[in-house]
């Protein structure tokens, strides 16, 4: 593999400051990246040129305590240098005296995970699929993790046994058709822990999907290797992967790369990013990602809320401005490109989608519409259509798939409220029948920390 042109661009960028021969002799080889990660202040220093006061030294060292940092060589060489305070990369990946402020909403674990796990590293939250997290390290750390109670805990780093456990639910719950292998970065596993999750997995029948989550053709594009990608191309089901890409200064030509090996061995690829103050709260700027994403066979899947972890405050734009961005996509560029804006309901209540309103009114007979551009229209109902009650026996659902009539009826929340074969006429907090895992990570002991 030869040296690319980004290698170069960044030899000169940062002027000889921080590289020698032996790190460009080994620049591509990921190991090297995680061995030389930068973890200190004096190594920022140094390589950007600058002198942090002490009052800034104190405050960052104190943010350093509470949430270590780790940013890749490569990660830290997209960074502008004359103007790093400004810098989208910077700001995700340097420590901000900012993150010691919590705020009076902020938890620590605020989409309830822990709650929800009835095995160490499962999280049980939606019927049909499960949250696998099978690491708790990350090449680099996100100032804006949402799990930063738990990554980087080195104590917590679970083995093939802890692993086994979570497995072991997976084997045991039938319902489970879709596993999401998160951490963490699964990626930063060895090439054999990865080849022996995504064996087990291909041995339970009832698993039809296997999606990870990884930043690394991000912030560590040459973790992609043909040895990592042969892996995944043997994988009897099918698998996804889904990267996190922030803003477009990210997508360099090693990450095309590591994306292009992707997409060439037929993995499905999406893209789940964090709306960020300062990062990428802007419409153009976000327009700029969903394009070089597409460009790059990578489908903009989720926009994310920030979340209410804490110390992540300054990081959070409103709801409005996630909405201004939606408009300013939606019409305006390509359906694909669009990704669904959400907010992770606090409390554990899931992804919201949250978008602009299209739908201005309907009556019996009209349903009245507006574009992005503005435009009112109206659609006209169909006077000859007479729907079938869904009561399970109709000949259109069991004539072709062949329905099970107790897993069909085990539906909740509003789905239930339109069954025909459900009585219910009214949800309340204590009648609804909410999904709940066979048992809550609060009842057994998982004090050990292996929930990463």
């Amino acid at each position: 593999m030869t040296m690319n042109t980004g290698i170069l661009e960044t030899r000169t960028k940062l002027e000889n400051r921080w590289l020698d021969d032996s790190a460009y002799a080994n620049w591509i080889d990921w190991k090297w990246q995680i061995a030389h990660r930068i973890k200190d202040i004096a190594t920022i220093e140094k390589i950007l040129d600058t002198r942090f006061s002490s009052e800034e030294r104190k405050r960052i060292q104190e943010t350093i305590d509470i949430f270590p940092m780790s940013i890749t060589p490569y990660y830290l060489s997209l960074v502008d240098p004359e103007d790093f305070r400004n810098d989208p990369v910077f700001k995700q990946a340097f420590p901000d005296q900012r993150e010691l402020h919590v705020a009076k909403y902020d938890m620590a674990d605020p989409l309830a995970e822990d709650r929800d796990s009835p095995a160490p590293g499962i999280t049980h939250r939606y019927p049909d699929r499960v949250l696998f997290c099978v690491s708790n390290v990350c090449s680099m750390y996100c100032r804006h993790c949402t799990r930063k109670r738990r990554v980087g805990d080195i104590d917590s780093i679970p083995d093939r046994e802890q692993l086994e456990q979570g497995l072991d639910y997976i084997r045991q719950t039938p319902v489970v058709r879709d596993v999401l292998l998160s951490g963490g970065d699964p990626f930063l596993l060895s090439d054999e822990k990865i080849k022996w999750l995504l064996d087990e997995l291909n041995k339970i029948d009832h698993v039809e999907v296997i999606r990870i989550g990884t930043r690394t053709p991000v912030v560590l594009p040459y973790r992609i290797t043909d040895e990592l990608v042969e892996i995944l191309k043997s994988s009897e089901k099918p698998v996804w992967i889904n990267t996190h890409f922030n803003h477009p200064q990210e997508m360099t030509s090693s990450a095309k790369r590591s994306l292009k090996m992707l997409a060439m061995a037929g993995i499905p690829l999406g893209n789940q990013s964090v709306l960020l103050a300062d990062v990428n709260d802007c419409p153009r700027i976000m327009k700029r990602l969903v394009h070089k994403l597409v460009m790059n066979r990578v489908r903009p899947y989720y926009l994310y809320q920030c979340d209410l972890s804490e110390g992540l405050e300054h990081f959070r734009t409103s709801v409005g401005k996630g909405i201004e961005i939606m408009e300013s996509l939606r019409g305006h560029t390509s359906g694909f490109c669009v990704p669904t804006y959400v907010i992770d309901a606090p409390g554990g209540g899931g992804k919201i989608p949250v978008a602009p309103n299209y739908l201005i009114s309907w009556s019996t007979n009209k349903v009245i519409l507006r574009n992005y551009e503005g435009v009112i229209t109206t659609y006209q109902e169909p006077d000859c259509y007479h729907h079938n009650a869904c009561d399970l026996q109709c000949d259109t659902c069991n004539l072709h798939l062949k329905l099970d009539e107790a897993e069909e009826k085990s539906v909740v929340g509003i789905s239930r409220l339109l069954a025909d074969y459900d009585d219910t006429i009214t949800l309340t907090p204590a009648e609804d029948d909410v999904f709940e895992p066979e048992e809550r990570a609060s009842e057994p002991d998982h004090s050990d920390g292996n929930d990463a």
